[in-house]
């Protein structure tokens, strides 16, 4: 039915990328040495900084989101020593494997897959470790998963609170640019983040931000030529940037979108448009439910506003995904780590990612194919959602009337 136009991906990442992004991107390879290349990346790491809300240091890498796990612990932990991992879903293990894999010892609190990190437990922990044997504390602000958002400054309270000197890290790889969040303000001492997402730019490139205490305490760390951020952030040369040769076209494109996201939209904007979209999607899965689906996360104050995991009745949320991208040419996310795939229960789970660039005539298109879908295939269902969406959307924008740029 769709053969003729192009799909519309709905996945928490990667995100669908904004024309501007892709024309800018569209150009012959660039001198590497000098010129219109060399002075535009000069200007990435100011705004680059801007986005994490940090006045600190941060290393780009050409890699996707695993790679700035390992970069993070590459320059900071040696092998043998030992991270606190806290997991709320897929992700969260994910760092944490990746810790073992590099001969770190990992111990990890796993809050399962429908709860954020409890503040009084991290403290409760960090308090026993007497010693300050744990030398850092790994968390997800949100995990792309289960959709939980995190409440990072009260974890940072926690560490306080139990007068810990663990590093205190978090991933923003699924959050950045979209859930608001203060690097400095909020006392996170390492941030990881991609381009792929909130970022709006084809996979391919990632980001470590870190401060002073990072620098202070790699005593025993001992990171390769390739992933040590030193250069990287304060290279003399500009091939140390990168290690070798510039992604160019990526970094193209990461201007475009952080000219769109930073210096037109601004940074609130952005988070506030998040914000409807997301309480927009909301009001349409309340509708439908809640015998059809639901939502993996009940508290919408624990809920991220870049991706919605959720919950339907026995096969249905595959036979969405079925018909919405093979009869409309609407992709949406799969319930990842939440059945095993061969089992039956992996029909039951999907996602909807509504992170980077969204505006409504998207996000309604997005809800008004899964109505679609729903009727198209018999699928009980509440009604109303499509309704019920654009009233709370049109609310929030008479509200915050602010035009949608993005």
């Amino acid at each position: 039915m769709h053969s003729h136009s192009p799909s519309l991906l709905a996945i928490p990442g990667p995100s669908v990328i904004p024309e501007r992004v892709l024309r800018a991107m569209h150009r012959a390879s660039p001198n590497i040495y000098h010129g219109e290349l060399v002075e535009m990346v000069d200007t990435l790491w100011p705004d680059l900084k801007a986005a994490a809300r940090t006045k600190h240091d941060v290393a780009i890498y050409i890699a996707n989101g695993h790679g700035a796990w390992e970069a993070a612990l590459a320059n900071t932990i040696a092998p043998g020593e030992t991270i606190l991992a806290l997991v709320t879903g897929r992700f969260g293990e994910g760092w944490a494997e990746i810790g073992r894999r590099m001969g770190i010892t990992v111990e990890t609190i796993d809050f399962g897959l429908q709860s954020d990190v409890d503040p009084q437990r991290l403290e409760e922990r960090l308090r026993e470790d007497s010693k300050g044997k744990i030398k850092a504390v790994l968390t997800v602000q949100t995990d792309t998963a289960s959709s939980v958002r995190n409440d990072i400054p009260a974890l940072r309270e926690a560490i306080n609170a139990a007068n810990h000197g663990a590093l205190f890290m978090v991933d923003c790889i699924a959050s950045l640019a979209c859930d608001p969040f203060e690097m400095d303000e909020w006392g996170v001492d390492l941030m990881v983040g991609a381009c792929q997402k909130g970022l709006m730019t084809p996979a391919g490139m990632a980001f470590v931000w870190f401060n002073d205490r990072c620098a202070a305490t790699r005593t025993n760390a001992n990171p390769s030529w390739y992933w040590d951020w030193t250069d990287r952030a304060n290279a003399e040369i500009f091939y140390q940037k990168f290690g070798g040769t510039a992604p160019t076209h990526h970094l193209y494109g990461l201007r475009e979108a952080l000219d769109m996201l930073v210096h037109e939209e601004g940074l609130e904007a952005c988070w506030a448009r998040h914000d409807r979209i997301a309480h927009t999607i909301w009001s349409a899965l309340d509708a439908w439910g809640p015998d059809c689906m639901w939502h993996n996360i009940a508290d919408p104050a624990k809920r991220s506003t870049a991706v919605s995991a959720v919950t339907t009745g026995p096969g249905v949320a595959g036979e969405l995904r079925a018909w919405c991208e093979n009869e409309a040419g609407l992709i949406l996310g799969i319930g990842l780590g939440m059945a095993d795939p061969d089992s039956p229960e992996y029909n039951n789970y999907f996602r909807i990612g509504h992170m980077g660039h969204q505006h409504p005539p998207m996000t309604l298109g997005v809800l008004g194919t899964i109505d679609l879908a729903l009727k198209a295939q018999g699928i009980p269902h509440g009604g109303g959602a499509v309704e019920a969406a654009t009233a709370v959307l049109a609310k929030s924008m008479m509200d915050s009337p602010k035009a949608e740029k993005s």
